[in-house]
């Protein structure tokens, strides 16, 4: 792969951002599909994360996307927003438009949804209800994606209540807070569990939950990663329910940033999973 002086530039905004797989995600698709471009990490202080953002156009990116810190900040900096980033209260993927305006979108709502239909292909939205546990930046997204997808109801239980009861108020009817000490009973009937908190991830304490009352051809889906079997998947597995991993969420939600920037749209195929994988390896 060659890169000229026509090279379509876009990259990853964070600080620290040596933790961030996306140069690896999107390096992939840049030699796989011999496209002149580029794509890099640049460490951003908090501090300066809006005043990055407005240079993107003065510097000829054609976007960036964004991680901790900055995914407030560039919420409140783009000249528009997309729905989901709107209902999210943050943006993560911005792309600079011709007139040199920026676009911010949150891809991770997508993302999420991609994963799980492709991994979890007999999962209906429409079918039953869903159980979510947590309140953070991935909650938003996850309740943002089953809403559009046309889940019916939603159960919602985080380790503080009040949180969970704020975000139930945010996303309307369909969702409900209950008590985090009842979160094993809230899965009666349901045929999705989310797990969009750390528990379980390398570090933390494993999640306790019992899912002898999910039925049968239920799914359950963690967004941990680090390891790629959890505690919870591995229950879930021994069950003989449906078990979708955390590492194609973010994988998929890579897709429409690529896409923007680099003008094809990249597949989300055993190869990348492959490259991803290899270098989570310890």
């Amino acid at each position: 792969m060659t890169v000229t002086g026509k090279a379509r530039i876009a990259g990853v905004m964070g600080w620290p951002i040596a933790h961030s797989r996306s140069p690896l995600i999107h390096g992939h698709w840049l030699e796989r599909y011999a496209i002149d471009g580029a794509y890099v990490p640049f460490g951003v202080r908090p501090e300066d994360g809006a005043a990055a953002l407005r240079a993107l156009p003065k510097l000829g990116f054609a976007g960036t996307n964004v991680t901790l810190p900055h995914k407030v900040t560039a919420f409140e900096t783009v000249d528009v927003r997309d729905a989901a980033a709107t209902a999210i209260g943050a943006v993560n993927t911005v792309v600079v438009q011709p007139d040199g305006s920026l676009a911010g979108s949150n891809t991770d709502a997508p993302g999420l949804l991609a994963h799980l239909q492709a991994a979890a292909p007999t999962w209906r939205a429409g079918a039953e209800p869903a159980a979510v546990l947590g309140a953070g930046g991935s909650t938003r997204a996850a309740l943002f994606a089953l809403l559009e997808a046309g889940v019916p109801e939603i159960r919602l239980a985080n380790r503080t209540r009040e949180k969970a009861e704020a975000l139930a108020a945010a996303f309307g009817p369909k969702v409900t807070a209950v008590d985090w000490a009842e979160r094993s009973e809230m899965l009666a009937g349901c045929g999705l569990l989310a797990n969009t908190t750390s528990l379980g991830m390398a570090g933390q304490p494993p999640l306790d939950i019992a899912l002898e009352d999910m039925p049968e051809g239920a799914v359950v889906y963690d967004i941990v990663y680090v390891p790629l079997e959890t505690p919870l998947l591995a229950a879930a597995r021994a069950r003989g329910l449906g078990v979708v991993d955390g590492l194609g969420m973010l994988l998929h939600q890579a897709v429409p940033g690529f896409a923007a920037w680099f003008g094809r749209t990249p597949e989300v195929d055993a190869d990348l999973r492959a490259v991803v994988l290899k270098d989570l390896a310890p």
